[in-house]
């Protein structure tokens, strides 16, 4: 059974999102990571990159599959966890643990086409 954190806003292609001020923390859902398997590499965005929701922005790649990571928000990266390069594997670990970037929003109406705890997991127990 796939953790799913209260108070965390999903997207459909299974990227989440914690909204810290006008900060967004995001990272992949333990559903996604257990779906891939053994994650073997995170391919990152560089500090500065401007994101556009709905378009790619890195991807992880593992031993069963390779996957685009999706920008669940508009705006500029302002930290990417770089410790995943040398370390993928702390996705499997620990989904919301290991986030992936942290962007300073450009537009907050992003977070309403997101789904909450409840939403996420219907959509993905079907």
């Amino acid at each position: 059974m796939s953790k799913i954190l209260e108070g965390v806003k999903y997207s459909p292609t299974h990227e989440w999102v914690k909204i810290e001020g006008n900060v967004a923390i995001i990272g992949v859902s333990d559903f996604a990571q257990e779906e891939m398997g053994d994650i073997t590499y995170v391919d990152l965005p560089e500090e500065g990159d401007k994101l556009v929701a709905g378009e790619e922005f890195g991807a992880l790649e593992s031993v069963k599959a390779s996957s685009d990571l999706i920008a669940p928000v508009s705006g500029t990266v302002i930290e990417v966890n770089t410790a995943l390069e040398d370390e993928p594997e702390k996705v499997n670990e620990d989904a919301f643990a290991a986030w992936i970037i942290k962007v300073e929003l450009s537009d907050t109406s992003d977070l309403d086409d997101l789904l909450d705890a409840a939403a996420y997991k219907a959509l993905i127990e079907k």
